[in-house]
C-alpha cells in the first residue's frame, strides 16, 4: 500500500506497459467486455504506443483509442524511427508535420512523446538543441529521451537537456552508471525496464519492483511514469499490475485531470 509521501512525492503516476495486448494467462486479471485497450485501461494508469516508431496511424486511430479509455489515461507516443535510427536527430519537416497531425488525435491524452535514440549516436549538442526545439514548435508535449551511447551520460548533456525541458528517460538495465535514475528535466521522472538479466523477455521480481517503488519515491517530479517494455514474454502487463497493486489508490489520487 502506497504510503502518503509517496503520493506526494510524485502527484501523478502513470503505470503501464509497451502496449495493450492481454495474454491469454492473465485474462482473468482484467475481466470485462470491450476491447483489450478498454480492459487494460479500466486497471492501470497509461500505455506505451510503440507501433508509431515504425509505421503512421491516422489521426481518427488516436483518436478512437483515446475515446476508448478513461479521462485520466494517458499514452505515451514513440517518435518514429525517421528522426532517429534514419535521420540521426533530424526533424524532418514533412513526417513532423504529419506525426503531428496524427497523435493530435489524442487530446488531452497524450502524455508524453518518447524519443529513443540508437545506440550508435552520441551526444551532439547542435543536433540535440536544434532538434528538440522543431519538435516542440508543432508538438506541444512533454519529450522523453531514451538515450543508449554513453557520452549522453555527461554533464554537458544532461544540463542541455534539462535546459530544454526534456526528460531524460531512467533506463534499466542502465548502458552506464547512473542511467537508470532519471535526468534532464526532473520535473518529470520516465523509468523504462526493458527486463533484465535477459533484455525484453525477463520478468521482475519482487525485489526489483520494490526497488522501483523507491525510485518513484525518491524522484522529485510532480509526473512520474513507470513502464514496462519486457513484453517478449508477457511479463510486462504482470508487473505493470504489482506496481499498481503494491502503489495502492495512488490513481484516484494522482491521475485525474
Amino acid at each position: 500500500m502506497a504510503s502518503k509521501s509517496r503520493v506526494k512525492t510524485a502527484r501523478r503516476l502513470f503505470i503501464g506497459a509497451a502496449g495493450w495486448s492481454i495474454p491469454s494467462r492473465y485474462g482473468s486479471e482484467l475481466p470485462g467486455e470491450g476491447s483489450h485497450l478498454e480492459r487494460y485501461a479500466r486497471r492501470l494508469q497509461a500505455v506505451e504506443i510503440n507501433s508509431s516508431f515504425y509505421r503512421h496511424h491516422r489521426a481518427q486511430t488516436y483518436a478512437r483509442w483515446a475515446a476508448s479509455v478513461p479521462k485520466d489515461f494517458r499514452f505515451a507516443v514513440k517518435a518514429p524511427q525517421v528522426f532517429t535510427h534514419e535521420g540521426e536527430l533530424r526533424a524532418h519537416s514533412s513526417v513532423l508535420g504529419q506525426f503531428a497531425e496524427e497523435i493530435a488525435g489524442l487530446g488531452k491524452k497524450l502524455g508524453v512523446v518518447l524519443v529513443q535514440l540508437p545506440p550508435k549516436l552520441e551526444f551532439d549538442a547542435a543536433a540535440t538543441r536544434r532538434f528538440f526545439r522543431a519538435v516542440r514548435k508543432r508538438i506541444d508535449v512533454q519529450f522523453v529521451c531514451e538515450p543508449r551511447h554513453a557520452t549522453w551520460g555527461s554533464e554537458k548533456a544532461d544540463r542541455l537537456l534539462a535546459e530544454l525541458s526534456v526528460t531524460r528517460v531512467a533506463a534499466d538495465p542502465p548502458l552506464w552508471p547512473g542511467a537508470n535514475e532519471p535526468g534532464g528535466d526532473r520535473r518529470v521522472a520516465y523509468f523504462r525496464w526493458h527486463g533484465q538479466p535477459q533484455k525484453y523477455f525477463s520478468d521482475y521480481g519482487a525485489e526489483c519492483l520494490a526497488l522501483l517503488e523507491k525510485q518513484i519515491t525518491a524522484a522529485a517530479a510532480t509526473q512520474a511514469w513507470a513502464m514496462f517494455d519486457n513484453t517478449a514474454h508477457g511479463h510486462a502487463l504482470r508487473n505493470a499490475l504489482s506496481l499498481t497493486d503494491a502503489l495502492g489508490p495512488a490513481r484516484s489520487k494522482t491521475g485525474g485531470q
